[in-house]
């Protein structure tokens, strides 16, 4: 696959593979399967660290793989996955129980797998999977699928005994909406309208990281303008994206005021978007080999300079609220080893001590040009995650305003050769973390796309933060992750 190193092994080979990886300090990102002619193959992909070619393990002809999980925990969703998506036998896996597929309910072939045909469903949702608590005045609450506000669809278990929470599970896939089956056969040049549609607040990333795959496996060299330019908008992306974390977290701290002036600093920042590009959700205007059309940024360093004034005295107005602070401080707190190994990204990760950035250990479009820090934290708890995206946005201004800067008259588009086949793998920084596409093309056509989102990985890493913590803290802890459930519900 291009844009990464391979290794082929055996379903044997695999457990020793994972076991020199993990000695290494290497980090798994995620796992997938795909049909071929000689049966199903499951590929692993393996962050190396910063500077180094990313690692995929191929395992040919491979209907039965051990689960690599009690070693690997954050692999645990991916192998779920395959089990019910892909069809692969997973030998020894600690939760052996539906991650996609509810209790209760069945499908009659594997959506990804080698059948022909489409699936169809049968059964009743049932009661998840719950582990027995043996203690006095337990109560159990659930909270969704259908809950108030807007937002999206989840359910939530909680066992709780007065305000603190025993356990908690999160119950997702009601809103699956099978992406990556509806990739298969699309032309490579079409599936960018489809990623940009994977998560409606992410449409930049998912189609820069799309095309980067496409690019990758077809051989594509992107422009130097259309490079500047799609960097230019994935930070104006992240800084609406990070505009509504702080009016959501400012709202479940019942800071109504603190939440009205996030939400207009957003409205502002998708104002500036929309004259930019004429679209307020930055869609349309990617594409495999560059960008749809040329963007005049004449001005846009004053309105950047300005917005950036008033972001800053609202993160300052909010730092210097008490009430704010104390509901943050020591919530939901992530340790480092958990947020490891269970496979935390992006500003979650990065408040637990974990300096990962995508845009500068693995640079891509046209970050290898552009000065930026990335911001860390070690105490792991909602106040560092506010921390972190805190900085991260005041760097996005600068980011914006440096890629800006920097452009200069050229081509903003490459062509793409007509029904060529390949394999490549394409990423992502996201405002909530790295994003993968890893694309198998034959004859110009899509046959196997895998996405590994950042709320995908996040989701399975917050319960950790939930149990033992309290119901009134519960709403602040999930609005410091960020997370989205179409991200993860893909």
């Amino acid at each position: 696959m291009n844009g990464c190193e391979e290794r082929t092994l055996s379903a044997e080979g695999l457990l020793p593979a994972a076991q020199t990886a993990q000695g290494d300090g290497h980090r798994f990102e995620m796992a997938y399967a795909r049909p071929t002619p000689h049966g199903p193959e499951v590929l692993y992909l393996i962050n190396r660290g910063r500077g180094r070619p990313f690692l995929l393990l191929r395992i040919p002809g491979a209907r039965t793989v051990p689960s690599l999980a009690p070693m690997v925990p954050l692999l645990g969703w991916y192998e779920r996955e395959m089990r019910e998506l892909s069809g692969i036998e997973v030998t020894g896996h600690p939760e052996p129980y539906p991650l996609l597929i509810h209790e209760g309910r069945h499908l009659s072939i594997p959506p990804l797998g080698a059948d022909a045909g489409e699936p169809t469903w049968s059964g009743e949702t049932a009661t998840p999977t719950m582990p027995e608590i043996e203690a006095d005045q337990v109560q159990d609450l659930v909270w969704g699928p259908v809950r108030g506000d807007v937002v999206e669809t989840g359910e939530f278990h909680f066992s709780y005994i007065g305000e603190a929470i025993i356990h908690y599970h999160a119950r997702l896939g009601y809103k699956h909406r099978g992406v990556e089956r509806r990739f298969q056969g699309l032309p490579a040049a079409a599936g960018v309208y489809l990623a940009e549609r994977v998560s409606g607040v992410g449409s930049v990333c998912h189609a820069l990281a799309y095309c980067q795959a496409v690019e990758a496996a077809l051989g594509i060299d992107v422009p130097p303008r259309a490079q500047l330019l799609r960097t230019l908008l994935a930070e104006i992306e992240r800084l609406y994206n990070h505009f509504h974390y702080f009016a959501l977290l400012a709202k479940t701290t019942t800071l109504k005021v603190a939440s009205a002036e996030g939400e207009l600093l957003e409205e502002r920042i998708k104002q500036i978007a929309g004259r930019l590009t004429g679209s307020r959700f930055l869609r349309h205007l990617l594409c495999v080999g560059g960008v749809r059309h040329d963007i005049d940024t004449q001005g846009l360093d004053s309105l950047l300079t300005e917005l950036g004034h008033e972001a800053r005295a609202y993160l300052d107005r909010l730092n210097r609220t008490a009430s704010y602070l104390d509901r943050l401080i020591g919530t939901g707190v992530l340790g480092s080893a958990a947020a490891f190994d269970q496979g935390a990204t992006g500003p979650v990760a990065r408040a637990s001590g974990l300096d990962r950035d995508m845009r500068r250990d693995h640079p891509y479009a046209a970050y290898e040009l552009l000065r930026f820090l990335v911001p860390v934290r070690e105490t792991g708890d909602a106040k560092a995650r506010a921390d972190v995206r805190g900085e991260a946005l005041r760097e996005a201004l600068a980011l914006a305003a440096q890629a800006s800067a920097r452009l200069a008259p050229g081509a903003i588009r490459a062509q793409i050769p007509p029904q060529a086949s390949g394999e490549g793998l394409g990423w992502c920084e996201t405002p909530r973390g790295s994003l993968f596409y890893a694309v198998h093309i034959e004859e110009g056509r899509l046959a196997r796309v895998k996405i590994k989102s950042p709320s995908f990985s996040n989701w399975r890493v917050f319960p950790f933060t939930v149990h033992g913590s309290n119901m009134m803290d519960y709403a602040i802890n999930e609005a410091s992750f960020g997370l989205t459930i179409a991200g993860a519900d893909r």
